[in-house]
């Protein structure tokens, strides 16, 4: 013990057998298994490592032992996208997140992509994960949060839902984000379907939104159509539903690929190119598709926002799938 400006320090040597942590570097790997096919859970974030269909890759896959790779798979709660500027108003209150997205100054895809999720339950083809969002500042509520996901014959189940145990009432939406495989290669030789007449128009440089507008030529994916060298980072809504499911899918120049199908409690679904215009040798590996519960800065819109009530509870899910 040494002291020094009335300040007392004391110093002891960690027991090295204690810290050693032979977890990966994504979290504790939760396998699933049914049939043709296999996924991996990576706690951190809960997030979707890899899926697969018969040995093929049906979402942009990343190791173990490696920092996921920007929001690959990851669920995301209390909010999915953009809080522009970090800033909103709920119930009176003027609040400041963090600018979890430095380069354009936002609050993005919510609290709990960083966070280690707690296994709940495991079979050999379902995975229950649970994460408390505790009041903090910027988001003064607190929520309980849990995610399924569940393989069976028809591909992975993905359900997430959440209870707000607090005294007053809390925003809330929520989405994830796998990135759907087409085949090798980049997106642009690989064919999109997004069954949706809107899309929200953003700003360039921030993405920040402006208006919605019905899709034209650019965004009009409605018709399977060859993605090339489209840049889309984008909101859809208007979504068209065929007996209460919507499927965005995405297929390579074998007719092969992967999709993502969900009913109307997700009226919005983000599709992004994964453009990364800094590291050609990343860019456009995969397609972001995100059934989303409400668009972008819904915090402040208040578009299709979720208001959980003390005690209430909420439930949302969707399929990915080999097509």
């Amino acid at each position: 013990m040494t002291q020094s400006g009335g300040c007392v320090a004391q110093h002891r040597k960690l027991d090295p057998m204690k810290t050693t942590d032979s977890t990966p570097v994504s979290g504790t790997q939760h396998t699933l298994q049914h049939g043709q096919y296999t996924a991996s859970i990576a706690s951190v974030g809960a997030s979707l490592r890899y899926l697969r269909h018969d040995d093929r890759d049906l979402v942009l896959p990343y190791d173990a032992n490696e920092v996921r790779p920007f929001y690959r798979g990851a669920v995301l709660a209390p909010w999915p996208n953009r809080v522009v500027d970090g800033k909103y108003t709920f119930d009176g209150a003027a609040h400041q997140l963090p600018l979890t997205e430095p380069e354009r100054l936002h609050a993005l895809h919510g609290l709990l992509v960083w966070q280690d999720w707690a296994l709940e339950e495991k079979t050999d083809a379902t995975v229950r994960l649970s994460a408390e969002i505790v009041p903090q500042l910027g988001f003064p509520y607190r929520l309980q949060v849990e995610v399924l996901y569940a393989l069976d014959d028809a591909g992975l189940h993905t359900t997430i839902s959440a209870v707000n145990p607090g005294p007053s009432a809390a925003p809330y939406g929520t989405s994830a984000h796998p990135y759907l495989l087409g085949g090798d290669g980049t997106v642009d030789a690989w064919t999109l379907t997004v069954p949706a007449d809107q899309v929200l128009e953003v700003t360039e440089d921030r993405l920040i939104p402006t208006r919605l507008s019905p899709v034209d030529t650019t965004f009009d994916f409605r018709s399977p159509r060859m993605i090339g060298s489209t840049f889309v980072d984008h909101a859809f809504t208007g979504i068209r539903y065929d007996v209460g499911v919507a499927t965005v899918r995405v297929t390579g120049p074998d007719g092969r690929g992967a999709a993502v199908s969900f009913g109307p409690d997700c009226p919005w679904v983000q599709i992004h190119t994964a453009d990364q215009p800094k590291d050609a040798s990343i860019s456009r590996l995969g397609l972001a598709a995100e059934p989303m519960t409400c668009p972008p800065d819904a915090f402040n819109s208040g578009t299709d926002l979720i208001v959980l009530q003390p005690g209430e509870f909420h439930s949302v899910g969707w399929l990915i799938h080999s097509v």
